[in-house]
């Protein structure tokens, strides 16, 4: 398994005392799997994504990638965050070349790797621009090919569409859905949008309220290989979505 979760455990310092955010977790995830995380506000679905990341030491348990215990960032995962955070007084091609620069990565190759990304996703011309010249949709495909440019194995999206409003959520969701296939990574989505994470994912894991366990993974059987907005005008999409909402409010 490409991710592997057992038993993880997070407590955090709040002013009233230590308060358990994660407790129990665990799960596993296969090369070339698209995954997605749901559950109430506050459960700690975020914290995870930290905890997988290397950006927060677990309090109990043990996240390994790739065979290698997670004690830090690795190389081999690649953290999109709610934001894309793309610096508004850098141009695109400095801005998605940012990540080389940070990890000296700067060669010839890696920079022809970055300007195949930009022309297959219609962003070549764009490259000398700057993000305030962009729609919300294109600062996200830049977002996300800045991730991609230093070839990770491993893709953790934190809410990245949230910013967005529905139509143009709906049409990013979708391309940025095609290039995690077309670039064959492994991707972790933590999204409160229950249809997001359907249309999107092969797995859907629902988090219990805090301290969250998971309460149930659902496969999207019969789903998977089909584009995000075909998936919404399916029976299952509706079924999956139902089960997955009453799995929320049976807690609740």
């Amino acid at each position: 398994m490409l991710i592997e979760l057992k038993q993880a455990a997070f407590v955090y310092q709040a002013p009233e005392g230590e308060v358990e955010a994660l407790r129990d977790i665990s799960f596993s995830m296969a090369e070339g799997e698209f995954c997605s995380i749901v559950g109430p506000s506050g459960c700690g679905k975020s914290t995870l994504l930290s905890a997988i990341a290397g950006l927060e030491p677990l309090f109990g348990g043990s996240i390994a990638v790739d065979g290698e215990p997670v004690c830090g960032p690795t190389p081999k995962i690649g953290f999109m965050p709610q934001r894309d955070q793309l610096f508004e007084w850098r141009t695109i091609w400095d801005n998605v070349t940012l990540g080389l620069t940070l990890h000296r990565q700067r060669t010839e190759e890696q920079f022809a790797q970055v300007r195949r990304l930009l022309d297959r996703y219609g962003l070549a011309d764009f490259a000398q621009m700057r993000p305030s010249q962009l729609s919300g949709g294109m600062r996200q495909r830049c977002a996300l090919i800045r991730t991609l440019a230093t070839n990770p194995k491993i893709l953790l999206l934190d809410e990245p569409f949230s910013a967005l409003d529905y139509q143009t959520r709906l049409s990013v969701s979708s391309d940025i859905w095609q290039i995690i296939r077309q670039e064959h990574k492994t991707a972790l989505l933590v999204t409160h949008d229950i249809s997001e994470a359907i249309s999107m994912s092969d797995r859907v894991l629902v988090l219990s309220h805090r301290p969250a366990v998971v309460q149930a993974d659902f496969h999207m059987d019969g789903l998977w290989q089909m584009d995000p907005l075909a998936r919404r005008d399916t029976e299952a999409f509706h079924t999956f979505f139902n089960a997955i909402w009453k799995e929320l409010n049976t807690h609740a």
